[in-house]
Parts: C-alpha cells; structure tokens; sequence
C-alpha cells in the first residue's frame, strides 16, 4: 500500500471515530451552557456556517446566525424554524466597519454581550485546479481582516464566565506554516511567523500586504507563495498567525474573565466553497468547530484543531 492509500485510510478511520462522536450526547455534567448562552456565527447561511448554527440550536443555545446577505439570512432562519429550531437573525457584512459597529451595538442592547464568536465567513474564488489572484484583496480581506475585525470589535462584549468565553477561527490546512505541501518557500519568513514570542500584528499585516503588492506587480509566482489557491492559503496563513497572536495575548486574562482562542480546519467540504467537490459532509465540517466553542474544561488555547484534534500549524 502506497502513502496515499494509507493516508486515506487513516483519514477514513479518523472520520469514522468522529462520526461515532457525533451520536454520543453531552452529559449533564459537560452541560456548562444555557438558553441565555449566546452564540454568534458569521456566515451562516450556508454551508459550514449554517451547519455550526443547526448543531448549536440543537445543543440549546442562543444562535445569532448573521450573513451579508439578508434575504438569504432570513432564508436559512426559516429553513432552521422549519426544522424546530429557534435562531435569532442580523445582518453582517465582516468587511463593513459600519455594519459591524451596528451589530455590535444591537448585541450589546439586545444580549448584553456573547459568549461563543465563530469566525465562518469567507469566500474562495478558485475551483478545481484554478489558481488565478484576480480576487486576491477580496479574499485577504474577507478572510483575514474580516476575522480580524470581528475579534477586535467583539471583545469588550464578551461575558464573563468561569468556563471562559471562546472564539473559533474556522481556518484551513491550506495555510499551514510547515506543512508538506503548499507552504511559503521563504525560510526566514516561516520562522518569523513560527516565534509565537515574537508574533505581531504587523508582521501578519505587512506579510498579506507583500503579497498584495506582488499580486498588483505580477511577481507573485516567483515569491515562494503557496502554489495552490494561493490567495486563499496565504489568508488562512494570516489567520492561523492571527489565533496564536491573540492567544498570546489573551492568555494573561484572570480566572473568571477568560477567553480562549483557536483555529480549526473542517477538512476538504461539499460546499459552495469547494464547488461540492470536497470528501466531508457538512456535518462532519462543523463537528470540530462545534466541539471547541462546547469543550467543558478548555485545555485548547491557541492551537490549529482538526478530527477533533491538536494539529501542527
């Protein structure tokens, strides 16, 4: 049996041991959330988003489910309240510092604040073997800033807690720092952005604006980037980065006031995103995303998850 055959079985088996989890019910004792738990999801109105609202609404929490999109928001909240579910509907546009600063101040009014941010929005131009940057700033900016700009607004907002609040990036291993295939090829730079010591916002800020600036000069393809949905990749790259700088940051907070940060990547999904040619069921896509913002005592901080799973960024 060759590597490639092995790998798929072990993803195959590692599939089959979530899928056994998914059935088994939380305890009373892993309970530590309510009705008044609140959770608020971007882009959920499809796909992997929409999926992590259903399995939350299910678990018995308060869902925000927010899109840019409000007519295909108020579609997915019907779909949900058809299903028996009771999820709460705003509009949200990542990207829009004003739409976010409405939400933010509709939240505070309304809720008080949230307890679990699941950062789901972003978009993916490429298909297939596509690998084309003529969306690049759309996509650094959906899926990085937007990300970026919903932490940033959201944490004065988020509740104290003994069990601690939870952020979840929903990231890729497309944008893996040291993986085998599809990392940046600039030595130096990976190990720049590996010194978790060292990390600042503005070594990820100047890393997705030199690629910004090569996209608009062409010298991108000769720049050690990801060869493979590069512009995606290099904003999952971002957003990995991105989790373990506000880990770092937040790790200081006392008992009581804690808020814990990671990323996870849902495997390769049929979704809109991937042109439904992925090997995951929706379902299996958001478990980990799912699993992380309920995790009854928190040992993740910081981390890139996956299955279930601490993986390597």
């Amino acid at each position: 049996m060759g590597n490639k055959e092995k790998a798929k079985e072990r993803r195959e088996k590692r599939l089959q041991e979530i899928r056994f989890q998914m059935t088994v019910p939380y305890s009373d004792n892993q309970r530590w959330w309510s009705k008044e738990t609140v959770a608020v999801v971007t882009g959920g109105n499809r796909g992997i988003g929409f999926e992590i609202c259903r399995q939350l609404a299910v678990h018995g929490l308060t869902v925000i489910l927010t899109s840019r999109d409000s007519s295909a928001g108020v579609e997915s909240i019907k779909s949900l309240e058809e299903g028996g579910l009771c999820v709460v509907y705003h509009q949200l546009d990542v990207v829009d510092h004003s739409s976010i600063n409405q939400f933010v101040e509709w939240l505070r009014e309304n809720y008080g604040g949230l307890d679990i941010l699941v950062n789901n929005a972003g978009v993916n131009f490429n298909l297939g073997s596509d690998n084309s940057v003529e969306n690049a700033h759309k996509v650094i900016e959906t899926n990085y800033y937007g990300i970026k700009n919903m932490i940033e607004a959201t944490l004065p907002l988020m509740k104290p807690s003994l069990v601690g609040a939870r952020i979840v990036n929903v990231s890729s291993r497309l944008g893996r720092l040291n993986g085998r295939r599809n990392r940046i090829s600039n030595v130096a730079l990976r190990e720049e952005l590996s010194d978790v010591e060292s990390l600042t916002d503005e070594l990820i800020d100047r890393t997705v604006s030199t690629f910004l600036q090569q996209v608009e000069d062409g010298t991108w393809t000769t720049s050690g980037w990801p060869q493979v949905y590069t512009d995606y990749s290099v904003s999952k790259l971002a957003v990995n980065a991105y989790t373990r700088l506000m880990a770092r940051k937040l790790s200081e907070r006392p008992e009581g006031q804690k808020i814990y940060i990671n990323c996870y990547c849902p495997g390769w999904v049929k979704t809109a995103l991937t042109g439904y040619a992925g090997n995951n069921t929706v379902e299996e896509g958001a478990d980990t995303g799912v699993w992380l913002a309920l995790l009854s005592v928190q040992t993740f901080m910081g981390k890139f998850c996956a299955e279930r799973r601490e993986i390597n960024f």
